[in-house]
């Protein structure tokens, strides 16, 4: 009797041999391959894609192929050791992890050129990693301490993902570590890139191909309740069928309730994880190191740096422009290169600060587009470091290249910072643009203006008086921006003097002694400090934006020293960026008294030192006639030649007052009628500040617009209470100042001809101090607007302007005397002052 029995198994296949059939182990192993690859590609190409959406903020494509070295290496190991234990996975794949990351330091830590060596270079990304890549300055550049946590979080990712989804066959739930390494990518990421749409659309196409093959059945019928007994199969794809009814169930609900959600969220900026992790700061030393200047100034031998520079071969490029090169139209040839260590842009009245956000940066900085018609020199120094303490790193404008040192950032200030700090003998290379605008775009530049710039604009409550009044002076006689800082700067060379043993400080009263304290006492001399910080100042009285920048001034190659340091005010102009300024005297200049170009005076002088001027003609004496021969019969007789001769005097003196009339006409048609909008309205103004000075009353001009206005409401007041007589009448007569009146809203009863006020003083609408002061104030403010915004006046602005000067000048001659009215007409002053700045 034979015995029979199932078919044997196949010893390579675990698959039973059916009767006939011996290709069916090969096809079935061939189908458990296929059905086996897609899963682990899949997971390869989550991860991939995770390192495509992280690579998206680093600088070239080396992050990405790191990540997805990761991604295979973890997801290989895992397919090689799915025959041994699962105890042995994890320790093995953990090693390979050790190899592919040291590799991976390795060659980044190579290429970004750091210093140090390998081990010590692991242990400060082990140390630093996480922090160093969320303060690092986007585009983040590869370096061991930004690819290590990417590179460990890949390789992990990987490992879960495929242990639970090839060993534990568990497919979905193995998708899960990469996609929580994508969601980390996209936080990390966060507003600092476009969306990423393709890279996810491709993600859930892997995803479900991955799972659509990793679902086939795996029976010959492609039944799963093949070969079972009919009751039992009919149960089981009962149990099938509601399973997935039931799943399409949830995800239908799941779309329902989530989608809008969803979709109101996909316009909404992302949440920059950046914001929650401080930057690398400055310390307090170097928060302000302007008050470092006088402390250097007193070692000037202390040796802080050494310097070697290469630049381009060819004759020597200008400098960046100042007052003086400007001045002349013709730059002065280079002596000296400007290596800055710090830029200045706060100002709360007491001190300069930094104020900077410094980011970790790579070797390769970021660089701008330069200002249009600007030319750039790159300028390559190899600085090593001597004295030099704190955590700024001095570097020529604008650093692009930094070897040598781990540095920080401020792509708004260019400038570096050294996180762990300077040491004496630190060596490091920075490669640098050095930009300079065009000279010629200089005088007609403006500055910009709003909240991007305010921060550069702002000044302090408490600036004392002097300091307002001669930025005033300094803004009303040079109306263009570059004029404004030309004469700020110029000011402050020829009337100050640069000493080493100046105290430090830069407060409004270290500032107000400096520029106006007594020369015996110790003011008006100062060190570079002061004259910076004083030029800054009146540049932002002036209405113009600017900084303070310290620094060093080198040769070029060579030591740098304390009596090298030193530092410059910086003034921002559209389109042309910021532009050095140099209000250091010459050290062959005396500097001239302040008192001979700003002498403020009272507001209100008392009236006996302010005498009015004498307008009469003086009478002169006749001369002695001479004795002479006898007349004889025929000569002219006397009275005819005393007759003939006056009349002459008469009609020369005639003559010369109609001239002097209608030059003054003239002169007052061509301020109030020609040039532009600006022109007129200066001219406008003009004729007030003569009017003020014919009627005794002139202004100086360090009295800022507002103050003039003011006393010009005053000595209106009281020459109309002056000239009123006892009726209480006043007699402008037919000078035409009613209708000034009338056009600027004075109201009151008809007045009889001849008379443009009746009735008491101070009665309603009679006051015309009141009407002519405010709109004096109107006329003010448009000379402010001219000033300080060149180009913004308009024609009506202008004619209004005119309109205010005429009525006020009308009102103010109509209180004098007819005499002296007559005068007024004639006098010869407004002739002699009008090209005198007021």
């Amino acid at each position: 009797m034979t015995l029979t029995g199932p078919p044997a198994a196949d010893a390579t296949t675990d698959a039973p041999r059916e009767p006939g059939g011996p290709d069916r182990p090969v096809t079935t192993r061939l189908g458990r391959f296929l059905r086996a690859v897609p899963v682990p590609l899949a997971l390869v190409a989550m991860i991939g894609l995770a390192g495509v959406v992280l690579g998206r903020v680093y600088a070239g494509g080396v992050l990405t192929a790191l990540v997805l070295g990761a991604a295979v290496g973890s997801v290989l190991v895992s397919v090689a050791a799915r025959r041994l234990p699962s105890w042995l996975v994890a320790p093995i794949s953990v090693l390979a992890m050790a190899g592919w990351t040291a590799w991976s330091l390795r060659h980044t830590a190579t290429r970004a050129e750091l210093p140090g060596g390998f081990a010590e270079v692991a242990a400060d990304a082990a140390r630093n990693g996480i922090p160093r890549l969320l303060t690092a300055m986007i585009p983040v550049e590869p370096t061991p301490d930004t690819v290590l946590v990417p590179l460990v979080a890949a390789w992990l990712a990987g490992l879960a993902g495929a242990e639970v989804a090839l060993r534990a066959g568990r497919v979905l739930l193995g998708y899960l570590p990469p996609l929580l390494l994508y969601a980390g990518a996209l936080y990390v990421v966060g507003p600092n890139a476009d969306p990423a749409i393709r890279p996810t659309l491709a993600l859930v196409a892997v995803a479900v191909l991955g799972l659509a093959v990793s679902a086939q059945p795996s029976t010959a019928g492609g039944d799963p309740a093949a070969g079972l007994a009919p009751a039992v199969r009919t149960a089981v794809r009962a149990r099938l069928a509601a399973a997935s009814a039931a799943g399409v169930a949830v995800v239908v609900a799941l779309a329902a309730l989530l989608g809008p959600l969803v979709a109101a969220r996909v316009q909404d900026r992302p949440v920059d994880p950046r914001r929650y992790v401080e930057p690398p700061q400055v310390e307090t030393l170097d928060e302000n190191p302007l008050i470092r200047i006088s402390g250097w100034a007193l070692n000037p031998e202390q040796k802080l740096l050494d310097v070697r520079t290469e630049r381009p071969a060819g004759p020597t490029a200008a400098p960046p422009p100042t007052g003086d090169a400007a001045g002349d139209g013709e730059p002065a040839e280079e002596l000296a290169l400007r290596i800055r260590l710090a830029v200045l842009s706060d100002y709360d009245g007491v001190t300069w600060r930094v104020g900077a956000t410094y980011r970790n940066a790579g070797r390769i900085l970021p660089a701008a587009a330069p200002a249009q018609d600007s030319t750039v020199e790159t300028v390559r120094q190899e600085i090593t470091v001597a004295d030099l303490t704190g955590r700024l790193l001095p570097a020529v404008a604008t650093p692009r290249e930094v070897t040598g040192a781990r540095v920080a950032y401020d792509p708004a200030t260019g400038t570096l910072i050294r996180p762990e700090g300077l040491s004496p003998g630190l060596r490091y290379t920075v490669t640098s643009e050095r930009e300079r605008p065009d000279v010629n775009l200089l005088a007609t530049a403006n500055v910009p203006a709003g909240d991007q710039v305010a921060r550069v604009l702002r000044v302090a409550d408490g600036v004392p008086e002097p300091l307002r009044r001669l930025a005033t002076q300094l803004a009303e006689e040079n109306g263009a921006p570059y004029a404004r800082a030309l004469a700020v700067e110029q000011f402050l060379a020829e009337h100050y003097r640069l000493v080493a043993d100046a105290p430090s400080g830069h407060a409004y009263p270290n500032l107000n002694f400096f520029l106006f304290g007594p020369r015996n006492g110790g003011g008006q001399r100062g060190t570079s400090e002061q004259f910076a910080a004083a030029f800054a100042v009146l540049g932002r009285l002036t209405g113009l934006p600017t900084r303070v920048v310290v620094g060093f001034e080198s040769t070029g190659d060579g030591p740098v020293r304390a009596a090298d340091a030193y530092a410059w005010p910086e003034v921002l102009f559209e389109g042309l960026g910021w532009v050095p300024f140099d209000p250091l005297p010459r050290p062959d200049q005396e500097p001239r008294p302040v008192e001979e170009d700003f002498r403020p005076q009272p507001e209100d002088p008392p009236p006996s030192e302010v005498p009015e001027p004498t307008l009469e003609p003086t009478a002169e004496p006749e001369p002695a006639a001479a004795p002479g021969p006898p007349v004889d019969g025929g000569s002219v007789p006397t009275p005819v030649l005393v007759g003939g001769g006056t009349g002459g005097v008469l009609l020369l003196v005639g003559a010369l007052l109609l001239t002097l009339l209608l030059m003054r006409r003239s002169l007052t048609r061509a301020r109030l009628e020609r040039g532009d909008p600006g022109q007129r309205i200066a001219g406008a103004w003009r004729e007030v500040t003569d009017a003020l000075r014919l009627a005794g009353h002139p202004v100086g001009g360090d009295l800022a617009a507002t103050e003039v206005a003011a006393r010009a409401h005053r000595a209106l007041a009281a020459a109309h209470r002056a000239g009123l007589p006892a009726s209480g009448t006043a007699d402008p007569g037919a000078d035409g100042s009613r209708s000034g009146m009338a056009d600027l809203g004075v109201d009151g009863p008809p007045a009889a001809p001849g008379h443009a006020l009746a009735g008491p003083v101070g009665a309603p609408g009679h006051d015309l101090a009141g009407p002519v002061g405010v709109a004096v104030d109107e006329l003010a403010d448009l000379l402010n607007q001219v000033a300080f915004a060149p180009g913004t006046a308009s024609g009506e602005q202008a004619a209004r302007a005119a309109t205010v000067a005429t009525a006020y000048v009308d009102a103010l001659r109509a209180a004098r005397p007819w005499w002296r009215r007559l005068l007024w007409s004639v006098h010869p002053g407004p002739l002699r002052h009008r090209s005198q700045p007021r």
